[in-house]
């Protein structure tokens, strides 16, 4: 059986439930070219354990990306992708992602914490996505 390549994790102060967190972590993931089709999800009772939290959260998460038709159920098997999300290429990304992490060091640095990051994250991006583009 092969390893799964998404590990999730859950932030208490995300406002989003348990199970919009791991939909949004797989759907990142797919977005971003990390998953792709054919991947196998985690166990739901691996990720139950590991996180701590009601398989059944689990189960909600994997049936809501099952009928957006993102996974498929093998049942006696586990959950693999069934189609990426992704735009840009892998290529594509890693500079835009090593540009990323140097302007994250550098809000370090200045003294920002992670909350403070991203308002400033956010308060930009949506400044810019506002923005005509002509």
């Amino acid at each position: 059986m092969e390893e799964p390549v998404i590990e999730f994790h859950l932030d208490s102060g995300s406002g989003l439930s348990p199970y919009q967190q791991l939909v949004q972590q797989v759907r990142h993931a797919l977005r971003l070219g990390l998953l792709a089709e054919g991947d196998q999800l985690p166990t739901v009772k691996g990720v139950a354990g590991r996180l701590a939290i009601n398989p059944n959260t689990v189960l909600k998460a994997y049936r809501e990306l099952e009928h957006d038709g993102l996974v498929a159920a093998r049942p006696g098997v586990g959950t693999f992708v069934t189609r990426t999300l992704a735009g840009a290429s892998p290529a594509a990304l890693g500079p835009l992602r090593k540009d990323l992490r140097r302007w994250l060091t550098k809000a370090r640095l200045a003294g920002l914490d992670d909350e403070s990051i991203e308002a400033l994250f956010l308060t930009t991006f949506r400044g810019v996505a506002g923005e005509d583009v002509a």
